[in-house]
This record gives structure tokens, C-alpha cells and sequence, in this order.
């Protein structure tokens, strides 16, 4: 494996290597999502953990967050043209996953 490609790796796993983060962007793969709603899908993740991760893909431009202007106020996550890029490897794995 030539330098370059190694580099490439080691830049997705920095992006997405993180426990929870997949699991986060699978459950983003097919529409927009509230804080508590991926609370509830991504099961065993604590409130602090995804607050966390999210921050950190927000940050690396996988997902938007949209505040919307309601009492009390309520936050959207949905993946970036940059996230989208990734459905195809996470459905790739979802698909492996399922047959091992």
C-alpha cells in the first residue's frame, strides 16, 4: 500500500472511526433527525456521547444541524452533500454486516 492510499485511510477513520459515529450516520442515510429521535435509534449511546459526536461531525462538515425557532427550540440533523457521499460505503457495509 503506497503512502497516499494509507493516507486516505487514516483520514476516514480520523472522520469516521469514532465509536457510534456510523451507527449516527446510518440513521441520518435516509432523512433528517431530531436529538431524541437518533437518542432513541442509536441504542446504547448516552445524551453527552452523541452531543459529542455530532459537534465533531457537524465540524468536519458530514451533517448540518438546523435550529428551528420554536418554544422550546428544537435542532435537525441531516447529512451534507460531504455525508451523503458516504451512503453508499455504510449501505455497502450494512450489507456485508448482514451476511457474516
Amino acid at each position: 500500500m503506497s503512502p497516499k492510499q494509507l493516507c486516505g485511510v487514516e483520514r476516514a477513520v480520523e472522520l469516521i472511526g469514532s465509536k457510534w459515529v456510523l451507527l449516527i450516520l446510518h440513521n441520518l442515510c435516509t432523512t433528517t433527525r431530531g436529538f431524541n429521535e437518533l437518542l432513541r435509534l442509536v441504542d446504547g449511546i448516552s445524551p453527552r456521547i452523541l452531543s459529542l459526536r455530532l459537534k465533531d461531525l457537524v465540524e468536519h462538515g458530514l451533517v448540518s444541524k438546523e435550529v428551528l425557532p420554536t418554544n422550546p427550540p428544537q435542532v435537525h440533523y441531516s447529512l451534507t452533500s460531504k455525508g451523503e457521499s458516504l451512503k453508499s460505503i455504510i449501505e455497502s457495509l450494512a450489507e456485508w454486516g448482514a451476511t457474516v
